[in-house]
């Protein structure tokens, strides 16, 4: 094996990504290396990639960027048992400490020493990465490497969704990204009595439309949230899921919903937001859910099962495969609102 590889890096605290060689990870006895072959793109790698408020403020440069993966492992530390070298993989990307407070009761996901690959530490847009066994999984055959690739992201709709409790409720999705796009087969599989999706791109509302959408609407109508209550017997309805990150959509999003409702934030906002808490949330005695990526692992064993089953169809959404050396036109793609979901190609078979 060579001693260095491609990885597309954050080089300089500033906007753009580099593509340069690279050192391949060294491994220890409970280590995984992988060979990477598909990566999905994700708002936060473009939150990274344009140098926002957000990313000044969480990432420390040089790294190398990329969180959604899947491949095949190259190498096993000594002391690894559950993956040999061959198997088709994919991994959690948020790496726990397994020893805090959180991790000993059962919240991994939100370790109060979290490293997230891609963003604390160096990721998946690269030849390959090495990652603990324990955050390794093993990826049934059924499942394409497409997918496969993007089941970080595709957890994160299934854990947004099945937190909310969608089941016979009424629920508005503001934002409809790729995240967003994924939630709408989600929330129907986990049994939503309606779903309404609310964004500014009119061919991501199309596709939304095409994904089970009971309605969808332009978020710059003066109108929206009468049009809304209209639809739910004037109470508004029972659970926000919010994908945009968007303060002017929070606020719209929590004003659809109705008195004791639910909504589950999952978009990242770039800058501080203002909010009127006593009118959006306290009066209204509304449940409010803070979505931070996956339970580990339930959410992925969530997320395998609707994808085996057939009642989450990813086609729609994955619209690009670009081999990683088009890593620009990627972001240019996401920037214009042409893709809903990218992935980077890292084999050399792309589509």
């Amino acid at each position: 094996m060579a001693s260095t590889m491609q990885a597309l890096c954050k080089v300089k605290p500033e906007a753009g990504f580099v593509l340069q060689e690279v050192p391949i990870p060294e491994i220890g006895p409970t280590d995984v290396l992988i060979k990477v072959e598909k990566a999905g793109v994700c708002g936060t790698d473009y939150h990274i990639y344009g140098w926002d408020k957000w990313a000044q403020a969480r990432v420390k440069p040089p790294l190398v960027i990329g969180h959604e993966f899947m491949g095949r492992v190259a190498a096993v530390g000594g002391a690894v048992h559950s993956v040999a070298v061959g198997d088709r993989v994919s991994a959690e990307g948020h790496i726990a400490d397994l020893t805090c407070l959180l991790c000993r009761t059962g919240q991994a996901h939100i370790c109060e020493r979290v490293e997230i690959i891609g963003v604390d530490r160096d990721g998946a847009f690269a030849e390959y990465i090495a990652m603990p066994e324990y955050n390794v999984w093993k990826l049934d055959p059924a499942i394409p490497d497409e997918y496969a690739a993007i089941f970080d992201p595709l957890g994160n709709a299934v854990h947004t969704v099945m937190a909310a409790g969608v089941s016979t409720k009424s629920v508005v999705i503001t934002g409809v990204g790729s995240i967003g796009l994924m939630a709408i087969p989600v929330a129907r599989a986990a049994g939503a009595a309606a779903v309404y999706a609310i964004d500014v791109n009119p061919a991501k509302l199309d596709l939304a439309k095409r994904l089970g959408a009971d309605e969808t609407f332009d978020a710059r109508d003066p109108e929206l949230v009468a049009k809304i209550h209209r639809l739910t017997n004037g109470d508004g309805v029972d659970v926000l899921l919010e994908m945009s990150g968007q303060g002017s959509a929070i606020d719209t999003g929590l004003q659809m919903v109705r008195n004791g409702g639910r909504a589950a934030l999952l978009g990242i906002p770039s800058d501080d937001i203002s909010i009127n808490l006593a009118e959006r949330i306290i009066f209204k005695g509304l449940t409010v859910l803070g979505i931070n990526g996956r339970t580990m692992f339930e959410t992925w064993y969530q997320t395998q099962a609707l994808v085996k089953s057939g009642r989450v169809d990813l086609r729609p959404i994955i619209t690009h495969v670009l081999p990683y050396t088009e890593y620009d036109k990627a972001f240019a793609l996401m920037k214009s609102g042409e893709a809903a979901k990218i992935v980077l190609d890292f084999k050399g078979d792309q589509a």
